[in-house]
């Protein structure tokens, strides 16, 4: 039913594609005017993009839209010697919109001209399905982590695959990878020289010269995989409902992740503690018709300060919609609702990739030994 649900929503491929672009929109990610681009367009140094049949109107594909971005937002790119800023999506509780979190900010970013690799950790594979692929169906156990965790192989290059979304390479995920949560501690019974919760890590570091970001989906637990996801890391988000039962939630994630922290840099062979460049607290599913939302905000606010993020992601029709097709709001062409909801979700959304982008523009520019 789920193929059979996928080849009518992505018909007539049965495959994703990405979007393609205005000038308009290529000039607000550029930060200059449509006038400049119809300037630039004429030193024919950078994709002209095409005219449309009827109209004659500019549109861009995805890769030139790229190319652009990266010549004018030179100032925000990966400094050379500088590695790649891992970022784990993550939150004990289902639900919390974790993986179109993780699928906007990959795709925000190479919007933004940043090359990254998304990686699906979750043995469910929501964020494999986002790519347009059926974790089931399509997806080997060499196109995972599950290599790397039972030792089969010790760098990540194995499983990554390109997208249908330029920018974007993907390690996807499969229920099999259940199994990562046995291997893991087997090894580390097995081989002394194993550290369980740097496995991934390790793995990673190959790659780390050849994209800018790295987002990690994680399950919705505090498993050996998501260990391994939070110690790979350089930063954390942790998307957050303003609702009772996923603020208590998220309490918990932090208190076991502290506790869990300090055991583990007692155990680790090196002198290093592990410590984050950024850790961010995103509301997330924000209803504004929700009685109880101002209240639990507050709570939010309160409990975390400066690490709630000051952007709030909306639930509209247009994220729900988009989910029920195998989308986010990054891969709409045309909405056919009303265009202030579904600008008021693509604008919360801009907002929140800006924000992760100047943390990670930050973490490459700080002195070694930062971090908290």
């Amino acid at each position: 039913m789920v193929e059979q649900i996928r080849g009518r929503l992505l018909a007539p491929e049965a495959r994703k594609t990405a979007p393609t672009y205005s000038t308009a929109q290529l000039a607000a990610l550029c930060g200059v005017d449509k006038a400049h681009i119809s300037y630039r367009i004429t030193k024919d140094d950078l994709p002209a993009g095409r005219l449309t049949p009827a109209g004659g109107k500019r549109i861009f594909e995805l890769s030139e839209m790229r190319s652009w971005t990266r010549a004018y937002r030179e100032d925000k790119m990966r400094p050379a010697g500088k590695k790649a800023i891992t970022i784990s999506v993550g939150n004990f509780k289902g639900g919390v919109a974790k993986t179109t979190t993780s699928m906007v900010l990959a795709q925000g970013l190479s919007l933004r001209g940043h090359r990254v690799l998304a990686i699906d950790t979750d043995p469910q594979g929501s964020l494999t399905t986002l790519h347009g692929l059926l974790p089931e169906a399509e997806i080997s156990e060499e196109m995972t982590i599950g290599p790397l965790c039972d030792g089969t192989e010790s760098d990540i290059r194995y499983a990554i695959r390109s997208t249908y979304w330029d920018g974007i390479d993907l390690v996807a995920a499969a229920p099999f990878l259940f199994s990562a949560e046995f291997a893991l501690p087997a090894r580390q019974m097995q081989e002394s020289s194993v550290e369980f919760w740097n496995v991934l890590n390790d793995g990673l570091e190959s790659v780390r010269d050849l994209y800018d970001v790295i987002v990690i989906d994680t399950p919705p637990s505090l498993s050996y995989v998501t260990i391994n996801a939070l110690w790979a890391s350089n930063g954390i988000v942790v998307p957050v409902p303003p609702s009772g039962l996923d603020f208590a939630s998220s309490a918990q994630f932090w208190s076991l992740l502290a506790d869990l922290g300090s055991n583990l840099d007692k155990q680790g062979k090196g002198a290093r503690k592990k410590a984050f460049d950024f850790l961010h607290v995103l509301l997330s599913r924000v209803d504004q018709a929700d009685p109880a939302m101002p209240a639990v905000r507050q709570w939010i606010q309160a409990t975390y300060g400066e690490y709630t993020l000051p952007v709030e992601i909306p639930k509209t029709s247009v994220t729900s919609n988009k989910a029920a097709e195998f989308a986010t709001v990054y891969d709409v062409q045309k909405y056919e609702g009303a265009a202030k909801t579904y600008k008021r979700a693509v604008d919360a959304y801009d907002a929140f990739v800006d924000l992760v982008e100047q943390s990670v523009v930050g973490a490459w520019h700080e002195p070694a030994g930062g971090g908290r």
